[in-house]
């Protein structure tokens, strides 16, 4: 047999560096287990001895692991299936002595070689001789070592692989115990995806449900757990473990042969990745008649738990239930009671505004002549609509580009529901480049990046620059400009290092694949509400806690969005629009994450020093900046704006002599209503200024914004799904004539109160020539996003 045994340590640490390798075995703590792992073995396979396999071998040596080393194919197989080692590094630098490729696979084809981590050495090629890695993958290779002799470049090596694939691998091992735990259980246990995916079931859930595994693993649950008392008992269940509490009680389920099964059912929701609910298990077992004191018992259990809420709210409703009792009886007792209630309502301290204007209409109703009441009847009417600031709609086929923007932008999509149910949730994914790199302070910028960023304070800095720069996370790098800027770190009394770590936690979870609401989207809104926030009547209303709220609303005004509007969410039944009641479901989703993710981790907590009282403004204009940019109050912000602060100071500017003007502007600009109308308005035209953006820009978005609702529209489709904006279809769309509405119905007034206010010519310029740029392509019946070559 040629292979040699180099060297057998018992455990000792001699040579190491550092504190990785404290013994030859350790204990790893993997959950609630405490594992023992034994001193790592290593199988070299070189055909002959060479600088390279000496480095790895004294490499073993230093980390304290056993070290063999196989010089053919057939002595190596025969060594692996003896040692069973930990890590084989094989030479896949000379073909000649053998197919390092095929020992791969033959190793692979052995059972002990499931937890194994394999290395090909390759030679060093230069970057144009650079080859692809997937013949290696395919082999069963788990990485690669380009050939570096030196001695601690070896060592390097092998302890990262000790504690990461090796790690993990270890780890995987353990798995094995615990699922032998639950396939010898005696209890039913189902595990399912966060989107109720069956992914486990063991065999006594097989013997009790009369279902095979194969037939359940990959299904969505379909069968509802129905109780013999309470029908709304399903959303009793998901409420609790939504929320990530276990459930327990009794419920009935149906077996494969139609029966109802009583079982005692303890349902966990699992946190995994990102804090977030990953997995539910359910443990249970039927009831027996043998135990029906028990049954009782937690059925009583169970359904107090149901009950519980129910008692409270009754308690605080009795006064409403009597008055409906009451009211419903037609004795002259009950009358008056009803007259005497109607009497204490009127005679109530606290009454809203609106309440307020519909007394002194309906007093001065009582005066007028005909007419006038008769008008006042039709105002009165009018007032008492939710939608007050929305203007009304003509037919849908007068303009159907501006009533499907307005149906898939600012309706919650339930006044367009089908018949059909769904019960689908919305894939929440957040992903994290692992290769990006930071910048470690604002002067260690690539030298690209901040050429990128020269003319970051002009309107017209292009930020498809910085995106190419940055490759498509634009977001660290303006941000750490922008607030630098801004001295947004010393009014929060926290690090450069924070800071930007707060930024790339912020950047990771926009979704890189969104054709428009991604990170560059983020990094562009920022842009413009740093653009306005130096505008002198701007700078004049507003503090330096508002300017930080406004920068950091804008940094996290849409993070983690999933690319479909609200009405699809809410058409979908998706969990995020569950959770907020189909009202301002994105919106309050971004606001909610963005302290999520900056409280959960101290070094990213650009919180953390801030005295409560303070934070608690700042979070409030947070949230209230994001929360505005929700286009169901796009009228209602607007209108406001324009009554609060347009026309108040228009009017001071036409009657007022100069030192009374300059008081009133003041206290017009200041007060703290206006200032959150002004931050509101600052937030809403920095998220859709894009058709105040040069031309090139301004195409570039009209593309990736109609992208978006084009997959929205491909995925109604596909899923059933109520089709919330059917212009948009990417075979018939006119982007121009979408674009032409969404600037008539939404920008036009919008940016013309913000240019009376802020004085912006140069957007409204922009504004100008794009909607000339539209109306041509339009007019030469053209339905893309530019003009066909010459």
């Amino acid at each position: 047999m040629e292979w040699k045994k180099v060297k057998t340590l018992g455990g000792s640490n001699k040579g190491h560096n550092g504190p990785l390798n404290q013994a030859a075995v350790r204990e790893v703590q993997f959950g609630p287990m405490k594992l023992r792992q034994d001193q790592l073995q290593v199988l070299l396979v070189f055909a002959k001895e060479d600088s390279q396999s000496n480095g790895f071998c004294w490499a073993c040596e230093k980390a304290g692991f056993k070290c063999n080393i196989a010089r053919t194919p057939e002595t190596a197989l025969e060594s692996f299936l003896d040692k069973h080692h930990e890590i084989i590094i094989i030479d896949h630098r000379h073909s000649r002595y053998f197919d390092a490729e095929a020992l791969c696979r033959s190793i692979r084809a052995t059972k002990p070689s499931e937890n194994t981590v394999i290395v090909a050495v390759v030679r060093r090629q230069s970057d144009r001789d650079e080859a692809s890695i997937m013949p290696l993958i395919s082999a069963g290779f788990t990485r690669r070592y380009v050939e570096n002799s030196n001695i601690m470049a070896c060592y390097n090596e092998l302890i990262q692989l000790e504690f990461g694939e090796v790690l993990a691998q270890f780890k995987l091992r353990a798995c094995n115990s615990l699922f032998t735990t639950l396939e010898k259980s005696q209890e039913a246990i189902e595990i399912t995806s966060e989107d109720h995916i069956i992914q486990y079931v063991n065999p006594a859930f097989e013997s009790t449900m009369g279902y095979q595994k194969d037939e359940l693993i990959g299904k969505e649950l379909t069968e509802v757990p129905i109780n013999e008392k309470k029908s709304d008992f399903l959303d009793t269940i998901n409420c609790c473990i939504k929320t990530g509490k276990e459930w327990e009680g009794i419920y009935y389920a149906k077996n494969k042969n139609g029966d109802n099964i009583q079982q005692n059912v303890k349902i966990i929701p699992v946190f995994g990745h990102r804090g977030k609910i990953r997995h539910y298990v359910s443990i249970s077992r039927p009831c027996s008649d043998n135990n029906k004191a028990e049954k009782q018992c937690q059925r009583v259990q169970a359904e107090s738990q149901t009950d519980i809420q129910t008692c409270r709210h009754k308690d605080r409703r009795k006064g409403s239930l009597d008055v409906r009792s009451t009211t419903s009886r037609g004795s002259d007792g009950s009358s008056q009671r009803r007259h005497s209630s109607m009497a204490r309502i009127h005679s109530m301290t606290i009454e809203a505004p609106i309440t307020k204007v519909i007394n002194i209409i309906n007093a001065a109703q009582e005066s007028s002549p005909t007419p006038v009441a008769e008008a006042l009847d039709r105002v009165l009417e009018i007032l008492r609509t939710t939608e007050l600031y929305s203007p009304q709609l003509g037919t849908k086929d007068e303009d159907p580009h501006t009533n499907d923007l307005v149906g898939g932008l600012m309706t919650d999509g339930l006044r367009r529901l089908s018949g059909n149910e769904y019960i689908l949730s919305a894939k929440q994914v957040h992903p994290v480049s692992s290769h990006m790199v930071l910048a470690l302070s604002l002067s260690d910028i690539p030298p690209r990046i901040t050429q990128a960023m020269e003319n970051e304070e002009d309107w017209e800095f292009d930020i498809f620059e910085l995106e190419a720069a940055t490759h498509k996370r634009p977001l660290v790098y303006l941000g750490l400009k922008t607030f630098a800027r801004f001295g947004v770190c010393q009014f929060l009394n926290c690090s450069e290092a924070t800071l930007r770590s707060w930024l790339h936690v912020i950047e990771s979870n926009y979704h890189s694949s969104n054709a428009y609401h991604n990170s560059t989207h983020s990094a562009d809104v920022l842009h413009a509400t740093a653009y306005f926030l130096c505008k002198e009547r701007v700078k004049e209303s507003l503090d330096q806690i508002d300017e930080v709220a406004a920068l950091i609303a804008a940094t996290v005004h849409d993070v983690d969005h999933p690319g479909r509007t609200n009405s699809f969410l809410c058409n979908a039944g998706s969990e995020l629009a569950i959770l907020y009641n189909d009202t301002a479901v994105l919106e309050s989703h971004h606001a909610a994450l963005a302290f999520q993710l900056t409280t959960r981790d101290d070094k990213c907590n650009i919180f953390k020093n801030m005295e409560r009282n303070e934070y608690r403004t700042l979070r409030q204009a947070i949230i209230d900046m994001v929360l505005a940019t929700e286009m169901t109050k796009h009228f209602e912000h607007v209108n406001k704006f324009v009554n609060s602060i347009n026309k108040p100071l228009a009017a001071v500017e036409e009657n007022g002599g100069i030192l009374e003007e300059d008081e009133a502007v003041k206290n017009i600009l200041t007060s703290p209503e206006n200032r959150i109308l002004i931050k509101r308005m600052l937030i809403k035209c920095a998220d859709i200024s894009n058709p105040c953006r040069a031309l090139q820009q301004c195409i570039e978005w009209a593309g990736r914004i109609s992208e978006e609702y084009f997959a929205q529209t491909d995925e109604e489709k596909r899923k059933g799904l109520p089709v919330v904006m059917p212009v948009f279809d990417r075979n018939t769309c006119s982007i121009p004539k979408s674009q032409i509405s969404f600037v008539d119905y939404f920008i036009t007034d919008m940016f013309d109160a913000w240019d009376a206010f802020a004085d912006l010519p140069n957007l409204m310029q922009h504004l100008d020539n794009n909607f000339k740029y539209w109306k041509s392509l339009d007019e030469r019946q053209l339905k893309t996003l530019r003009p066909p070559p010459e």
